[in-house]
């Protein structure tokens, strides 16, 4: 799968363990930064333009890591088209896949642990959206907001 990771200082050492792990396991990483550890750096500048690849197709699903990872989530939910969440557990990692069609899991790299964090990347990453007439009911809806309507 082709797939994007950003992250903050906050989510910077995270990103260069689960990078490796994730290119191991055969999928095709685009990085959007940081490049490097920087304490004064913003989420938004590398969580936007990964969301924006997402919501585009350009890359298939994202990652987004920053300290907490509220902020990341908080960024990318502002893309068109990209449902991300702040993920803490296995459930609510594929769940959100399934019912939701959530792109872009975001992860607090001061609060997640890395086997963890792997571990609910790839759950993530395994799950198919179901596609349910329900979920595609609720889905219109959140696009109408999208769309200002």
């Amino acid at each position: 799968m082709k797939l994007g990771i950003a992250a903050d200082h906050g989510g910077f050492e995270l990103k260069g363990i689960i990078v490796p792990l994730l290119q191991s396991a055969g999928h095709t990483i685009v990085d959007y930064g940081a490049d490097a550890l920087n304490n004064g750096d913003d989420y938004p500048d590398f969580v936007v333009p990964m969301a924006r690849a997402v919501a585009s197709g350009d890359i298939e699903r994202g990652i987004a890591v920053c300290g907490s990872g509220v902020g990341a989530a908080i960024a990318a939910n502002k893309v068109p088209g990209v449902r991300a969440a702040l993920i803490h557990d296995h459930f609510s990692a594929h769940q959100g896949v399934e019912d939701d069609n959530m792109n872009v899991i975001c992860l607090g790299g001061r609060v997640t642990g890395y086997a963890m964090a792997y571990e609910l990347i790839d759950t993530f990453l395994k799950a198919r959206y179901s596609g349910g007439e329900r979920f595609e009911r609720r889905l219109t809806k959140v696009r109408k907001l999208e769309d200002g309507k």
